[in-house]
């Protein structure tokens, strides 16, 4: 999630251009649309609601994994491999972002329906600890949206904005990390891909960051 305030509006293309945000929000809402639909979709016709709920809460965590990954890597790979897909996916990590927090927001949701429709359920798949983490997550997502528009960035001022999204954004990776870490052990060992996506995403990230400092 992206929008510095100390960003060059001339040459960002995550701010400026018309063409752009256009494209970017046709982005945000084209995910909402289809997350809505599958959702409802799921729901609709699993044979019990609380299936139905379950299966949503998977999808939505997974493309909440996906998105993020998006918006995580999106200015390391440009770093590393410019081009034009490349340089495409940086101008709209703002709205990779976005639409991630979108997508987190309505596994949040579900959560929450879960926890109404079948709270023994719903308290034998989670914890206060994993709650208490998970809200404090949640939290730094909700800051990082509100401070992806070029007005609230300013306002927050660069040093603080850089501080709020680059531990919003280490946090979200460390609870995806553990969360599907995790399964690898008690659920499945095909959660290992999720956890190597998230590995090799740090990687890059920490490639890209030496690439820059070098050329400075």
């Amino acid at each position: 999630m992206s929008a510095s305030p100390n960003a060059r509006a001339s040459s960002d293309p995550v701010i400026g251009g018309r063409a752009g945000g256009r494209a970017g929000w046709c982005l945000v809402g084209g995910t909402a649309a289809l997350l809505v639909v599958a959702i409802a979709a799921l729901v609709g016709t699993a044979a019990e609601t609380t299936d139905g709920l379950r299966a949503g809460v998977r999808l939505t965590a997974r493309t909440s994994l996906l998105l993020f990954l998006l918006a995580y890597c999106a200015s390391p790979l440009a770093t590393l491999w410019p081009g034009r897909f490349t340089t495409g996916l940086r101008a709209n990590r703002r709205f990779w972002g976005l639409s991630f927090a979108l997508s987190h927001g309505l596994h949040a949701a579900l959560l929450l329906a879960l926890a109404q429709r079948d709270p023994a359920l719903f308290w034998t798949l989670t914890n206060v600890g994993t709650l208490l983490s998970g809200g404090l997550v949640y939290v730094l997502i909700l800051l990082m949206a509100a401070t992806s528009f070029p007005t609230t960035a300013a306002a927050l001022g660069g040093r603080a904005w850089g501080w709020l999204h680059r531990v919003g954004l280490h946090a979200v990776w460390i609870s995806f990390l553990v969360a599907f870490g995790k399964r690898v052990v008690l659920v499945d060992a095909a959660y290992a891909l999720p956890v190597g996506l998230l590995l090799l995403a740090l990687a890059l990230r920490v490639v890209a960051g030496r690439v820059v400092a070098e050329r400075r």
